[in-house]
């Protein structure tokens, strides 16, 4: 057992993951894993120098089996006398409100809890329990779906809350990190030393569910290649992604130096390369210029753009111009390359009639609208401020995008105001603001994408049905 602690307290130090008076929050989520790290680290407390508290999110996805999660990682606080910091969020809800899978939204609110609890001052660190497993697992599912040496490099051992992206991050200082103490640690030897010490934990189903992607690369594909491949085939991808990130570091640096010397402008919505300048560094740089600069633009580029704007930076080749995600376009022009937003075609009126109950599938807005039948105090998987009144609306509703004169009655405020107005105040322009949808009900606006529903029309009575209205994007 004092071997895996000694393992785990070389790695701490040779990754540099913790300094003497750090506050550490050790997630918990009540599997072999995480209280393997909690275990770990209270036996390395004293020879870090470190405080320790626990943190556990509920994602509210197993019902009972949750709570329970919850009320054991709660007891194991108390047992061994450390600060206790929970919170819980509604990851299925949280998939269907921001159209994420189910596991990228459980994630996404896990980290949002993460960098909340960060700003707390008691907190300069949070310990996360991936193993080398986990590093495995993620390199393979990187490789199969297409990655260069910066996917191939994984999960890092120590990832920085940088300012820069504040807005997301909610402006943690740069010195605040989420380190991963068990990075190099097999999994099978966390479950040895637990029973080693006749400590239980918590077993999730749904790691076994083979509907997941990572599930059937960790109990499918990955023993497949131990027994007939390599039966270090975990280790060697571990390794695999340690040389990325030696190799993404030295590459970052490189094209550091190297982007003001090629970049010729830049702005929100354009930027021109240097066509020459750009030509005359080997292809490995190329591509990272390329992609650094679309990304500092704030989109990213497949390794099909790519290729596709280094041909364009070939003097006298076709095309003139590529196509690029999300609106964008590469142009050979005089001066280089230039990135520019591409303009989109004008967008007709549409409009389409919405039953109550019903659904309607909108493709120039790209969503789709159901009117739900709900009980307020029965359905209250639903946000009651949206609940309308039915008795207020027409039998039949009709969806359509906004024009010029429709007014709409937000919450909180004395009286009706010009929808263009309202989304010139959020700063909906263009294209982007032509394709908002409204609902309507007789000639007045009941609904507006981005808006509560007017204080007027919600339902007053708890024993009625009201109306919720849901929109989903469509699948392209």
């Amino acid at each position: 057992m004092r071997k895996l602690a000694e393992a785990v307290s070389g790695f701490i130090s040779r990754e540099n993951l913790l300094n003497s008076g750090d506050r550490v929050g050790l997630a918990v989520s009540g599997g072999a894993d995480s209280v393997a790290l909690l275990r770990l680290m209270l036996e390395l407390r004293q020879e870090l120098g470190v405080m320790l508290s626990i943190i556990h999110f509920n994602h509210k996805l197993r019902g009972n089996d949750s709570e329970a999660d919850q009320n054991f990682v709660r007891e194991l606080s108390r047992e061994h006398q450390l600060e206790f910091v929970c919170e819980s969020g509604n990851a299925a809800r949280h998939a269907v409100d921001k159209h994420l899978s189910l596991e990228a939204a459980a994630r996404e609110l896990r980290y949002e809890f993460f960098l909340a609890v960060l700003r707390d001052a008691r907190l300069n660190r949070i310990a996360t329990a991936h193993t080398q497993d986990d590093q495995a697992e993620t390199v393979l599912l990187k490789l199969v779906r297409g990655a260069g040496t910066r996917g191939l490099a994984g999960i890092y051992p120590k990832l920085a809350v940088e300012r820069s992206s504040a807005d997301e991050l909610h402006g943690v200082r740069l010195e605040k990190f989420i380190v991963r103490p068990l990075l190099d640690v097999r999994r099978r030897d966390i479950e040895l030393y637990l029973g080693g010490l006749g400590q239980s934990w918590r077993e999730d189903k749904s790691n076994r569910d083979l509907r997941h992607s990572r599930n059937v690369v960790r109990h499918g594909i990955l023993p497949r290649l131990e027994r007939n491949l390599n039966p270090a085939v975990r280790e060697a991808l571990a390794e695999t992604a340690e040389i990325a990130r030696a190799e993404e570091e030295y590459w970052k640096a490189q094209v550091a130096q190297l982007m003001p010397k090629v970049l010729k402008s830049a702005s929100s919505v354009s930027g021109i390369l240097d066509r020459r300048i750009l030509s005359a560094q080997p292809k490995a740089i190329q591509r990272r210029l390329i992609r650094a600069f679309a990304e500092s633009l704030g989109f990213t580029l497949e390794f099909k753009h790519v290729a596709r704007i280094l041909q364009l930076a070939s003097e006298g080749r076709n095309p003139q111009s590529v196509s690029l995600p999300r609106g964008w376009k590469a142009n050979q022009i005089a001066e280089g390359i230039r990135l520019q937003r591409s303009d989109t075609p004008p967008i007709s009126d549409y409009e389409y009639r919405l039953l109550i109950p019903g659904r309607i599938s909108v493709p120039e807005a790209g969503r789709s609208f159901e009117a739900v039948l709900v009980r307020p105090t029965v359905e209250s998987a639903y946000n009651l401020d949206d609940a309308i009144d039915p008795s207020l609306l027409a039998s039949e509703l009709r969806v359509r995008n906004w024009r010029p004169g429709d007014r709409f009655w937000p919450e909180h405020t004395k009286s009706p105001k010009k929808i263009k107005k309202l989304l010139q105040e959020r700063h909906v322009t263009g294209t982007d603001r032509k394709r908002v949808p409204v609902i309507v009900s007789g000639s007045e606006v009941i609904w507006v994408q981005g808006f509560s529903v007017p204080t007027a029309l919600r339902s007053r009575d708890p024993k009625r049905e009201a109306v919720i209205i849901q929109e989903t994007k469509l699948l392209e």
